[in-house]
């Protein structure tokens, strides 16, 4: 998050600009289309503060060091995932979720239990086949 913290001109000023998706009192949104122009006009060579300048933003508004650290982040969502990348949602994809909430069976935990002797006991022969190759050497 930003330390800066825009007033309500600054909000409607940044709503009415036609790269911004949405802004609250401390963070901005982007399109998508910019964000893809953006880092490709920064691959060519361009700097990130001209980058928001040229496409029409207040630098002084919105922060000296906002474009730089938007640049930074956009450029490695397009090496990871390309133009896509910034068209599709993937908070959350990595997730597992929350654990379930229904009991397990009288049979699910007789399996589970079983499973878990049948581990140990090989850790336990790993060990002791390891143990006496030790004492051999």
């Amino acid at each position: 998050m930003s330390k800066i913290i825009f007033n309500e001109f600054q909000i409607k000023i940044l709503e009415n600009h036609p790269h911004v998706k949405q802004v609250s009192d401390r963070s901005i949104t982007y399109h998508s289309d910019f964000k893809v122009k953006a880092v490709k006009e920064n691959q060519s060579g361009k700097g990130p503060t001209q980058i928001f300048i040229d496409h029409g933003f207040d630098v002084d508004m919105i922060g000296s060091d906002k474009p730089k650290g938007c640049l930074k982040r956009w450029r490695k969502i397009f090496d990871m995932y390309g133009e896509e990348g910034f068209y599709t949602e993937r908070r959350g994809k990595g997730s597992i979720g929350r654990p379930t909430s229904k009991q397990d069976t009288q049979e699910d935990r007789l399996k589970k239990a079983e499973a878990r002797i049948k581990y140990l006991e090989a850790e336990l022969d790993f060990l002791k086949k390891l143990d006496e190759l030790e004492r051999q050497a």
